[in-house]
């Protein structure tokens, strides 16, 4: 990731990719079980569906709770608002309509595997990064900047766990990392 200089207003973004030697419904079983993502990120910590669901869904919502050197730990409240089986699925954290960040999952189909995207865009609702901006506004940029190289970290370390567990053609309930 190059220096953007970007602020947290600007709403930054992230993608890494990969490409997995496995078809979009394999590689789709493991994107959608958000109960497998803690395993394939060093923040997340676990994750929990609400309201009764047990599987993505338009409109469904999971608690996730991270942890974080420098952040301390927090829980957030995220809603499925992209749902497209086998291709798109995409979740805002806290307010749906004015989310702290945006994450989304796209599996393309092509040369007999799937081309897979981790995306993600930071605000434009507060989030715990505000109070670290709040309290340096001087050091604005180079916070988010830290920020965002370390979710395209951990984002890569994610795709890549997805593209092993998926080639290696487990059962999701025999993932293992």
């Amino acid at each position: 990731m190059e220096w953007t200089g970007a602020r947290y207003a600007d709403k930054p973004t992230v993608e890494v990719r990969t490409w997995i030697a496995a078809p979009p419904e394999r590689v789709w079983t493991l994107v959608s079980d958000i109960e497998l993502m803690p395993r394939t990120s060093s923040e997340l910590q676990s994750v929990e569906w609400l309201d009764g669901r047990d599987a993505p869904a338009l409109g469904a919502r999971f608690v996730g709770r991270s942890s974080h050197a420098s952040l301390g730990e927090w829980a957030t409240t995220s809603h499925i608002v992209e749902y497209e089986p086998y291709r798109r699925l995409a979740w805002a954290v806290e307010d749906p309509h004015h989310p702290t960040a945006i994450w989304r999952f796209t599996l393309e189909p092509g040369n007999g595997g799937t081309l897979l995207r981790q995306w993600m865009q930071m605000g434009p609702g507060r989030s715990g990064l505000s109070f670290a901006i709040d309290s340096m506004p001087d050091k604005e940029q180079k916070i988010v900047f830290v920020r965002m190289r370390e979710f395209e970290a951990n984002m890569a370390a994610t795709v890549e766990a997805i593209k092993k567990l998926a080639e290696d053609a487990q059962a999701p309930g025999e993932a293992s990392l």
